[in-house]
């Protein structure tokens, strides 16, 4: 078992080595290539390239001014929810100013609410745009302003805006939303007059910046979608604006490719990812769709889909019908609205990865623990008891195994020294010796085979899931999803310099490596000078690794140690011999 453990914290080290420095070397050592401009100047001025879709073109970035200067230019419709509020632009008839009540940008009492919707023209601009494209017929655009027949938008009070271009076609977008962050958008179309005529409907979804969160490889940030071949996390800001993967991203399977990238698809939905929210469009589950993202100058970026041509005789009327998400990726919420609306995959909003069969139920078991406790870090400290009384047994039969591999080592030597001049003969004795003591020398890996998955299933639901953000503990711990803010260097914040994330030790970083030295501590100690020197200084080496992470994180694996010594100390106390030091030949 020790030489199992042993293993796996090296293992646990170079994976942390590489989690931290991966973005570091990739931006390092492999830097990528020039972007192409994704728009051509024509007098001085930029102009716009259209969309492959035949959908909406993405514009450039605008000289940027105050929110509320542009906020008040333009006639509104107000959102009011529980969850939103925010107002729908009649200019362009976008939804363009929204923010998330229930969640604040930081942990202080007096912080706004996050803003996740901007209007074009302000800093960090952000919005979802509807309307449609058409042959020999004037259709409304970013510069229409439409009629509202209502001026508050609520889950009980839908609001529809309306258009006439004065040759015969009206045009209507009514907008709903529910309870939470789910808008539905009905687009129609009228057309009064002598033709026929041919429109394709669209729902965009524009950015401007890539934001300051990292897109890693254990977590995207950035585009996201849900096509035909299933959802893609290959696309990338860096993509949009023409650049390669890097060489650490190809070798994570970052397989898009740069420029463009657009599909055709049933249904599915799109949009932008940050690690807690989401802004998506969604077409009708059944609607055939080309959808895809591109970027234009100013790190601009767009998402959209445009269904296919439809013709709208004299009398006639088309109608379409699209959703649009804003809001956060509760994971909950996002099931919910994957069972109940039919979104394909809509709960992949949340990068979930490899592990997700084992995530999904230990972030059911543990937000089922926050809401019966209160406390998000006891609910942590419960998960880690059950995890650990889980796979009890299997340790005890790790010990036994262990002692019983212990005892027939004698024997062992005994043949390897009689056939030290026949290898193979030597391994078939061993192994014959094994079947008659009973004994499978795999037995001791099986506990490490099984937390290695568990441990890093917790880390992905302690990095990616919302319900944990801002979730105070005890004490000075006020956001178990943030590194423990109590810095020992700087005297806990009060000396006036920031420190690296690699010097930002606060005090649940020292409980760890203590936890861990007692662990390591309990262990018989190696023959090897060497080994004995390396595993005592690997915990307060962990301890500088494990810093900068969430301090949730942090309080699982503390608790796990502080169990794993009660559990050594049991075991040990049923099989003594394990304790003994291996004797020197």
């Amino acid at each position: 078992m020790k030489e199992d453990t042993r293993n796996f914290i090296l293992f646990a080290v170079l994976a942390a080595i590489i989690l931290l420095g991966g973005n570091f070397l990739s931006a390092k050592f492999f830097p990528h290539a020039a972007n192409p401009p994704a728009t051509k100047m024509v007098d001085g001025k930029s102009e716009v390239v259209a969309a492959p879709t035949g959908g909406p073109a993405v514009t450039d970035a605008t000289r940027l001014r105050d929110l509320e200067v542009v906020r008040r230019e333009t006639p509104r419709v107000a959102i009011q929810t529980a969850d939103l509020q925010g107002s729908i632009n009649l200019k362009g008839a976008r939804i363009d100013d929204l923010t998330l009540t229930k969640y604040k940008q930081t942990i202080d009492k007096n912080s706004p609410p996050i803003r996740l919707l901007s209007p074009r023209g302000t800093k960090d601009a952000y919005f979802a745009g509807f309307g449609w494209n058409g042959d020999g017929v004037t259709v409304p655009n970013g510069d229409t302003v439409f009629t509202a027949n209502g001026t508050t938008l609520t889950p009980n009070t839908p609001v529809t805006l309306y258009w006439d271009n004065k040759q015969g076609q009206r045009f209507a977008l009514t907008f709903a939303v529910d309870a939470k962050y789910m808008f539905t958008v009905r687009q129609t179309v009228a057309n009064a007059g002598p033709a026929p005529i041919s429109l394709r409907p669209y729902a965009l979804v524009s950015r401007s910046g890539v934001g300051t969160e990292a897109d890693t490889w254990t977590n995207h940030i950035g585009p996201i979608g849900v096509f035909d071949k299933g959802a893609t996390y290959d696309i990338t800001f860096d993509n949009l604006k023409g650049k390669e993967a890097s060489f650490l991203g190809k070798i994570w399977g970052n397989s898009a490719k740069a420029g463009e990238n657009f599909f055709n698809s049933t249904g599915g939905w799109l949009g932008f990812g940050d690690k807690y929210f989401l802004a998506a469009v969604i077409p009708d589950h059944g609607a055939p769709v080309r959808a895809g993202f591109h970027a234009a100058t100013g790190d601009v970026f767009q998402g959209d889909f445009t269904l296919a041509p439809r013709v709208v005789a004299p009398g006639k009327a088309l109608v379409s019908t699209a959703k649009f998400f804003a809001g956060a990726k509760e994971t909950n919420t996002l099931d919910r609205y994957e069972d109940r609306l039919g979104i394909q995959h809509f709960g992949k909003a949340i990068d979930w990865g490899w592990f997700e069969i084992v995530e999904k139920p230990i972030f059911k078991y543990l937000d089922w623990l926050f809401r019966m406790i209160g406390n998000f870090g006891v609910a942590i400290i419960l998960l880690t008891v059950t995890i650990r009384t889980l796979i009890f047994p299997v340790a005890q039969r790790q010990f036994a195994s262990m002692a019983a591999m212990k005892a027939i080592q004698p024997k062992m030597k005994a043949i390897q020294e009689k056939y030290k001049d026949d290898k193979a003969r030597a391994q078939q004795e061993v192994m014959a010796l094994y079947k008659a003591e009973k004994v499978n020398p795999l037995a001791g890996c099986l506990p490490t085979l099984i937390q290695i998955p568990i441990m890093y299933s917790l880390y992905k639901v302690l990095l990616l899931t919302i319900e944990m953000r801002h979730q105070p503990f005890v004490g000075w711990i006020h956001d178990l999803s943030a590194p423990d803010p109590a810095t020992i260097l700087n005297m806990f914040g009060y000396l006036p310099y920031h420190l690296p994330s690699f010097l930002a030790i606060g005090v649940v970083p020292v409980l760890l490596g203590v936890s861990m030295f007692f662990q390591f501590k309990l262990n018989p100690a190696p023959m090897d000078e060497a080994q004995k020197q390396v595993f005592a200084i690997m915990p307060w080496m962990l301890m500088f690794v494990m810093a900068p992470f969430a301090v949730g994180l942090q309080v699982y694996w503390i608790t796990s140690n502080l169990w794993t010594v009660a559990q050594q100390r049991l075991l040990y106390a049923r099989h003594p011999g394990l304790k003994e030091p291996a004797v020197k030949k």
